[in-house]
């Protein structure tokens, strides 16, 4: 019984009533004013041409909102746009809805009106007077048991309005609800949002976990060399780097900050000396071979580029520490070839093994390239190759 009951405990059941009260006010507000031309037809066709109106989906769909919904949780996509009608198909859902939210609204309306008349007729024959007789359904005779029967009428207007705020809700999901286009558009446009926080998270992993790695590098042969001079180098590479870091840091929280920010401002290829020059300073010897154009590579390859070096280089001190490292890049034929070589390790200390070098062949295959990591011939191997066409 309670769960019965439990409907009309919620606001949005009379609020959905009401929504269907609304859909009659207009009609009968024309109907009492000028009884000559008002016909149920040519009610119907004027409320289809108003239907035609881009701007009758922005009006019907804030109200379907409000009255039919109830509240929803903040971020969800929404069930009823209110966007005006950009297609011919939107018009026609929209003149199909305000047709049958006429006609339901009407039903719904009247048995809602006539049922409790029929509930007083009921009380006023058992009680031995005479009906109003005013009821759509006709009380004939005087019984005693027709108390009896006296609240059904009303049992069965609570019905009606819950089933017709329950029906007229499943169809304006279908009828004021996205469109496959704007199904397909919103799709798209997460589907960005989710690419984009993929890509803050590989900034912030690469440009701050480079800097952290160099720093504790520096920091722990600084304490172990016990060499002054060491140690004002250690502490100015560590400054260095963490002053490259920060600035890596305010790009990726620009991005966070202005979804419409030009990525221009990221470093690319030409800044690789930068990273070269870090890791030299953390103890590797660092032999690199940078050649071909690079300053002519395009700009996502070159920023992609940038990163994929610099997550190889902080892999390399992370995990093998100040060995020697070998940097190949090059860009000829079309293609931009990275390569690092270093002497393997004989264990990998320290977490987070395999998450970087994840990072370096999604980048590539998202860029339509190849990447190889593992071991070669007693090195680390970091092969990459972009294509730049």
């Amino acid at each position: 019984m309670i769960r019965l009951l439990r409907p009309f405990a919620r606001a949005v059941t009379y609020t959905r009533w009401l929504h269907l009260f609304m859909a009659v006010v207009w009609p009968a507000m024309w109907l009492f004013i000028d009884q000559a031309w008002w016909t149920p037809a040519t009610a119907a066709v004027v409320l289809g041409l108003s239907g035609l109106l881009p701007a009758m989906r922005t009006v019907e769909g804030l109200q379907a909102r409000l009255l039919l919904l109830g509240r929803r949780r903040d971020g969800e996509a929404p069930l009823i746009v209110t966007e005006p009608s950009a297609t011919w198909a939107d018009r026609g859902r929209i003149v199909l809805w305000l047709e049958v939210r006429l006609v339901l609204g009407a039903l719904v309306s009247h048995l809602t009106f006539h049922l409790p008349l029929v509930t007083l007729d009921l009380v006023q024959a058992a009680l031995g007077g005479r009906p109003a007789g005013s009821a759509w359904l006709s009380v004939q005779g005087h019984h005693w048991w027709y108390a009896v029967l006296a609240p059904l009428p009303l049992l069965l207007v609570a019905a009606v309005g819950w089933a017709g705020g329950e029906l007229i809700t499943r169809i304006a999901l279908r009828l004021l609800g996205p469109s496959p286009t704007e199904r397909l558009a919103a799709l798209e446009e997460r589907t960005e949002q989710l690419l984009e926080r993929n890509r803050i998270a590989r900034e912030l992993h690469d440009s701050i976990g480079h800097a952290l790695t160099v720093a504790v590098v520096q920091a722990g042969a600084a304490r172990a060399a016990g060499d002054p001079q060491f140690t004002d180098r250690a502490l100015a590479a560590i400054e260095e780097t963490g002053r490259a870091a920060l600035e890596d840091l305010e790009r990726v929280l620009g991005v966070l900050r202005e979804a419409e920010r030009p990525v221009s401002g990221r470093p690319t290829l030409a800044d690789a000396g930068r990273l070269l020059e870090s890791a030299r300073a953390s103890g590797a010897e660092v032999d690199a071979e940078l050649s071909g154009p690079l300053e002519s590579v395009p700009g996502p390859i070159s920023r992609e580029g940038y990163r994929m070096l610099q997550e190889s280089l902080t892999n390399v001190l992370r995990h093998a520490g100040a060995v020697p490292v070998r940097v190949r890049v090059a860009a000829d034929d079309g293609r931009l070839v990275l390569e690092v070589r270093n002497p393997l390790p004989g264990a990998i200390p320290g977490p987070g093994r395999g998450s970087g070098l994840r990072g370096i062949r999604e980048r590539a295959s998202l860029l339509g390239g190849r990447a190889h990591t593992g071991p070669d011939a007693g090195d680390w191997h970091v092969h990459v190759e972009l294509p730049v066409r």
